[in-house]
């Protein structure tokens, strides 16, 4: 798939798993910015993971300034609480980085601050204050992929 899902230094590792198996049934990119909260060893990120490790294209970046010598800014969008524009109007194209910051402190507002205009929200009832991580990604990931018609025939193989 030309889409990328890149992770702010993720705290909760059943999480990062549940992406991680994500990106592998997506075809999906998945880059991971640290400092971690965790280790990629750690008991249950592998277990959320399950045995789709291998089929995950994973980028692994120490911080923030390694990704981004990595990967161009001109392909991100930004997905946070924050955001103004509903995700459904976000400008999908191949190759985008759907951008996610950590369970803990959601999106960096410097971030946020410097391209408002890319960063989009997942609209919900005002009584929650945001969705699971790795649901909320979930729902990106397949958003972009119905946009941009990537959709899986029933064998599992793209049309």
């Amino acid at each position: 798939m030309p889409l990328s899902v890149a992770l702010i230094e993720p705290q909760i590792p059943p999480n990062t798993g549940n992406i991680a198996r994500l990106c592998a049934a997506t075809g999906t990119t998945l880059h991971v910015i640290g400092p971690l909260g965790f280790s990629l060893q750690d008991e249950q990120l592998r277990r959320a993971g399950l045995d789709y490790w291998p089929d995950v294209d994973l980028w692994l970046h120490h911080h923030w300034r390694a990704f981004r010598e990595a990967v161009s800014r001109d392909r991100c969008l930004y997905f946070s609480s924050h955001g103004t524009a509903s995700y459904l109007d976000a400008p999908f194209t191949p190759n985008t980085v759907l951008m996610f910051g950590n369970e803990t402190d959601g999106m960096p507002e410097r971030i946020r601050e410097k391209y408002p205009d890319r960063v989009f929200r997942i609209p919900m009832l005002p009584a929650v204050r945001s969705l699971n991580l790795a649901s909320a990604v979930s729902v990106v990931v397949y958003e972009a992929a119905r946009q941009l018609g990537l959709a899986f025939d029933d064998d599992g193989r793209r049309p």
